[in-house]
């Protein structure tokens, strides 16, 4: 059934990656299209072009894409010509616009209203009629920048011109946005599902998966909006809404990489250091809110600062997560998937205000990151589910190592024995026979209780249930048989049930064969490294070169007690014995680490 498993979720596993691969290739494939490029149904101005009324330039010139501007003013004939029925639609992205035709204005976007939005532009679409542009008629288009940062993006990021309809937009959208779409939404529905598939397959919560779905979740949003920013317009038509909606995502994505980086930290300093950055990330976030809606500033005009300072956050978290390396196994693959955004995010902080290229850094970067975490991701959960399926197995091991060991220490003889002992006593010392009565059902209680108890118990808990298992004993072999208790070290766990076989062998194997008896005695010891337990006995010791079918002792729940101790607390055991002088058998459970310092 395990390997049945195991297959399904290499399976999965084969399945994911091949989606993800084949997003890669349409992504790629969808990024050929560039924003410069000139589209058949794209409309210019051929002419001149103006900056703040300064001297006018060639618009063929290729240093007008990347002008910085406040103001600019182009002039000259439209590129191409406009039916009757067709419409020029013009999209701006954060500037005004007046459109002229023959001195008159056919299109703007700016609004005669009072709110406090009235001095943001947005993002806006505008129809105008083909009658009203004309064939050969001298346009100008004039464009105001209104924030005081620098307009450090290429000249099509803030406007564009098309010769259509409605539909045309949509025809574009899909043609050059379709790849990019698809991909989106591919990381939206890998963040909505990983993190329910991970408990699922884990059996448990981990918040490193759900911090890494909310990443994926909300980068997918992220670039989405970005690459629709222009076409945001035809679903929300109000301007400002456009807008505030793509900048959030980007504060928001931002947000959501400081907190995947965060919780893969694990030292006490640095998770404060995240901590800190988070609540810094989360009420800088909620300030660019309540400044934008009282109309101080708005979110476009706060983006470069958000940016610097996630930028900024991301070299504290990185530097957080290189002081992990020498430590955590994981910090190494988070700095490694992360460098790129991480980095990518500070450079397109710094390019918000001294513009040196027009590739979106922070986006492109997190495409690779996130697609490089879904393989690592992939690859976890299948170790991870291997190693569930490893210990459910183990756990049903020791489950029936425990009921065999139950079973072996209720052997018949042994109830024969002490059941005859009572009675014997009940005539002689009836005292002595309630004593030994009730410490006998307290015995088999402790016993049928150590099907319950999985984890391991105190050593003083363990020593009591030896106590009653030996003075059953010693009601068999009375004077034959002393037991001393030489107990230095009980602030210690143990498996129950851990220590009775090799009291059992000292007992029947050891003092037992032996024709006056003898003494077997039960230690502890603590080290710096370690606690020991060890039980000794001077009985007829055997020969530990024989193997162990001959050496004529009892090795009935031996194994599973090995098990259970190396399993539940990592501790071991060696026997020492000379024949004739007696054996020494040693339990050492080794210190955690807490305890050791």
């Amino acid at each position: 059934m395990n390997i049945l498993h195991s297959r399904r979720m290499t399976y999965i596993s084969v399945v994911i990656l091949v989606v993800v691969f084949a997003a890669i290739i349409l992504f790629t494939a969808g990024s050929v299209n560039t924003r410069t490029d000139v589209d058949s149904r794209r409309a210019v101005i051929n002419g001149s072009y103006s900056l703040e009324g300064g001297d006018w330039r060639n618009t063929l010139s290729d240093k007008m894409a990347h002008e910085d501007f406040r103001e600019m003013t182009i002039r000259g004939e439209l590129s191409r010509e406009i039916d009757d029925h067709e419409e020029l639609v013009v999209s701006a992205n954060n500037v005004w616009f007046k459109l002229k035709s023959a001195g008159k204005v056919i299109g703007t976007n700016y609004r005669a209203d009072d709110t406090v939005f009235s001095k943001t532009p947005g993002n806006s679409l505008c129809y105008i009629p083909g009658d009203l542009v004309g064939d050969g008629t001298e346009m100008e288009l004039y464009l105001m920048y209104p924030y005081d940062m620098l307009s450090s993006a290429n000249l099509g990021d803030f406007y564009d011109m098309y010769v259509g309809s409605e539909s045309t937009i949509y025809e574009l959208l899909f043609q050059h946005k379709a790849p990019a779409i698809l991909m989106c939404l591919l990381l939206c529905f890998f963040g909505l599902f990983s993190f329910p598939i991970a408990g699922m397959v884990l059996g448990r919560i981990e918040y490193r998966y759900l911090s890494f779905a909310m990443l994926c979740f909300f980068a997918g949003i992220f670039i989405l909006t970005q690459s629709l920013s222009s076409y945001m317009p035809l679903w929300i038509h109000d301007p400002v809404k456009c807008m505030a909606f793509s900048t959030i995502t980007t504060h928001i994505c931002i947000l959501s990489s400081l907190i995947f980086v965060k919780v893969n930290l694990k030292k006490k300093v640095n998770k404060l250091i995240g901590n800190i950055i988070i609540v810094a990330a989360s009420l800088l976030t909620a300030v660019a809110l309540i400044l934008h809606y009282t109309g101080v500033s708005d979110l476009y005009a706060g983006k470069p600062f958000m940016l610097l300072f996630g930028g900024v956050c991301s070299l504290i978290l990185a530097f957080c997560t290189i002081t992990e390396i020498e430590t955590a196994r994981d910090a190494v693959v988070i700095l490694a998937t992360m460098a790129p955004v991480l980095s990518c995010l500070f450079l397109d902080a710094i390019n918000e205000f001294i513009h040196f290229t027009d590739v979106p850094l922070y986006e492109t970067a997190m495409v690779l990151t996130l697609i490089s975490q879904i393989v690592i991701l992939i690859m976890d959960l299948h170790r991870q589910y291997l190693e569930t399926l490893r210990h459910q197995q183990v756990q049903q091991e020791l489950y029936e190592a425990k009921v065999s060991l139950m079973v072996s220490q209720i052997q018949p003889h042994f109830l024969y024995n002490s059941l005859t002992s009572i009675a014997m006593m009940c005539t002689k010392d009836p005292k002595t026979a309630r004593k030994a009565t009730i410490n006998f059902a307290d015995y088999l209680r402790g016993n049928m209780n150590s099907l319950k108890q999985k984890a391991p118990v105190p050593f003083t808990r363990e020593l009591e249930h030896l106590k009653k298992y030996l003075m059953l004993e010693q009601m068999r072999f009375g004077d034959m048989l002393n037991v001393e208790y030489d107990i230095q070290a009980t602030d210690f766990l143990i498996p129950q049930l851990s220590v009775q076989p090799l009291v059992e062998n000292a007992v029947k194997h050891g003092v037992g064969m032996k024709e006056d008896g003898g003494t077997v005695t039960i230690a502890t010891r603590e080290e710096a490294d370690c606690y020991k337990v060890i039980i000794l006995d001077d009985g007829v010791g055997f020969d530990t070169s024989k193997p162990i079918e001959d050496d004529g002792r009892s090795h009935v729940g031996m194994e599973n007690v090995k098990q259970r101790l190396k399993e539940l607390c990592d501790a071991d055991i060696t026997i020492e014995s000379v024949v004739g002088e007696g054996t020494a058998a040693t339990i050492r459970i080794p210190k955690k680490t807490d305890e050791k310092s």
